[in-house]
């Protein structure tokens, strides 16, 4: 039930709210100054709190400064009978939800708490997303490899040197390229990732620098590339080794100079953009057989990590898993299954051609399978190559 403070001096508005607030199924809780306000907002856990702004001991401004130096995201509602708009702009600046006068109108109060819950609701869900997001993009492991390629993240990041990011497919070369950005002085920005593989060739720079209308038959309307969109950000280039000479020399251009030109524009137009790209593949042999511009390699390989194979990274298992079955868990919402430590064991044992990507999938189809906890026969069973 959401609960709701009044911290007000005056008795006979403190029972007017709360007959209003519990008529609509809140639960209150009342003080009678800004002190014993603040010590209930120390121990408790508020939605709202409506608080008068004139009062004995303490008053209402530096009750709402008090609780945001606490950390506290409770909404708060001021209330007063000898407002102005100064006095709202005010308490607003210092973080207050919204500000009505006494006597308060019974509509405007019910809409005023109800939007309230509303942006504590959004508050708290983005908390836990945030949480969601930051452990889904976790670079888990304790291996020498992986704590080389973390130690390399914290160096590089907070720089603007464009990073290349090899390894072998699904073994979290965009993890890396995340947690780059999420490092760096550019988190405020968009991190705007483009799959250089998925996209045709023919239509790769319209992708990457946009297009004017009418520049090609499909072209009904203007088009925004990803460059500009991630301008004052990143922008993550995934399987680089994939893109046409053509486009890599457009590229090259962007990075040399600065700036890009849309597919059929004439105009320059600038672009402040951090460059990660990522691949699969083996660059300097892709220059050699001439699929690949030299120039441009040397262009994005400023800094270089290699994000090594499961297979070259085994201790890791055990930790990947418990995170996986943690996740799992979580996703189906249901109890975190156990694994028995023979089934690791077993799993440490097999080649993982697909990487972490296969290890997730073997471990969710454990999960499925399995009974009260996952054996080594279900392992033997259902990871079998």
């Amino acid at each position: 039930m959401p609960r709701i403070l009044i911290i007000d001096d005056e008795k006979s508005i403190r029972n007017t709210l709360r007959e209003i607030l519990e008529y609509e199924k809140y639960e209150v809780d009342e003080a009678k100054d800004g002190e014993e306000g603040l010590s209930f907002i120390s121990k408790n856990e508020y939605d709202v709190v409506l608080c008068d702004i004139k009062m004995p001991k303490m008053d209402g401004m530096e009750v709402l400064e008090k609780a945001v130096e606490m950390g506290k995201e409770t909404q708060f509602i001021m209330v007063s009978a000898h407002g102005t708009i100064d006095t709202a702009v005010e308490a607003t600046k210092k973080g207050a939800y919204d500000f009505i006068q006494k006597p308060p109108d019974l509509n405007r109060l019910l809409l005023a708490v109800r939007n309230a819950m509303d942006k504590a609701d959004l508050v708290t869900e983005t908390k836990v997303l945030k949480k969601k997001i930051s452990k889904t993009f976790d670079i888990l492991g304790e291996s020498k490899a992986i704590l080389q390629v973390k130690k390399t993240i914290d160096k590089v990041a907070p720089t603007d040197a464009r990073v290349l990011v090899t390894g072998p497919n699904g073994s979290g070369k965009e993890l890396v390229a995340r947690w780059l950005h999420a490092k760096s002085n550019r988190s405020a920005g968009p991190l705007i990732e483009v799959n250089c593989a998925a996209i045709p060739s023919e239509l790769i720079e319209s992708e990457l620098f946009g297009h004017e209308k009418g520049s090609f038959t499909s072209a009904v309307k203007q088009r925004i590339g990803k460059f500009e969109q991630a301008n004052g950000g990143t922008l993550f280039m995934d399987e680089i080794g994939d893109m046409s000479l053509s486009a890599q020399a457009k590229v090259l251009r962007a990075l040399q100079e600065n700036k890009i030109t849309r597919v059929g524009g004439e105009k320059d137009i600038k672009v402040d953009v951090r460059i990660i790209a990522a691949t699969n593949k083996d660059l300097q042999k892709e220059i050699k057989e001439n699929r690949f511009r030299e120039d441009l390699y040397h262009r994005l390989g400023v800094i270089l990590i290699h994000v090594p194979p499961l297979d070259e990274r085994k201790d890791d298992i055990p930790i990947l898993v418990d995170s996986f079955l943690d996740d799992i868990a979580k996703e189906y919402g249901t109890t975190m299954k156990k694994i028995e430590p023979k089934a690791v064991e077993y799993l440490q044992s097999l080649n993982w051609p697909g990487n972490i990507r296969e290890l997730k999938n073997v471990v969710e189809r454990l999960v499925i399978m399995s009974e009260k906890s996952i054996t080594l026969e279900d392992a033997k069973m259902y990871a079998s190559k």
